[in-house]
């Protein structure tokens, strides 16, 4: 719903399925990395501080993987359990700046909602 609304350029969801490590899950958009450790990139970044990352320009993120040349700036924002990250939302946008405060308000309220009905 999210790509289909917004025309972003990718939205999926990585699970955290191994210690220190992201799987592929559901996603819409370009083929996309299958794995990816919190040691690396934006989503790493996101599980591992267990923190959303916001960033502008993804050229300029230090250990960026990309995964897509197309992807300018991107917002993940991590499900947290105990502690623990399960998954991330990753969202990337083929525009620079293209996310800000209020999309993080909401994609968090999203990765809240899915935290309250599976992981209650």
């Amino acid at each position: 719903m999210l790509k289909q609304a917004f025309n972003f350029h990718w939205v999926g969801f990585y699970r955290a399925t191994a210690p220190h490590l992201l799987t592929l899950g559901p996603f819409q958009g370009p083929l996309a990395c299958v794995y990816i450790t919190f040691e690396k990139g934006v989503c790493g970044a996101a599980a591992r501080e267990r923190k959303t990352q916001l960033v502008p320009d993804v050229d300029k993120f230090p250990g960026d993987i990309a995964c897509s040349s197309l992807s300018k700036s991107e917002i993940v924002v991590p499900l947290v359990v105990k502690g623990e990250t399960q998954l991330v939302l990753d969202v990337d946008s083929d525009k620079l700046n293209d996310f800000d405060a209020a999309d993080q308000k909401y994609l968090e309220a999203i990765v809240e909602l899915i935290r309250e009905q599976h992981f209650a």
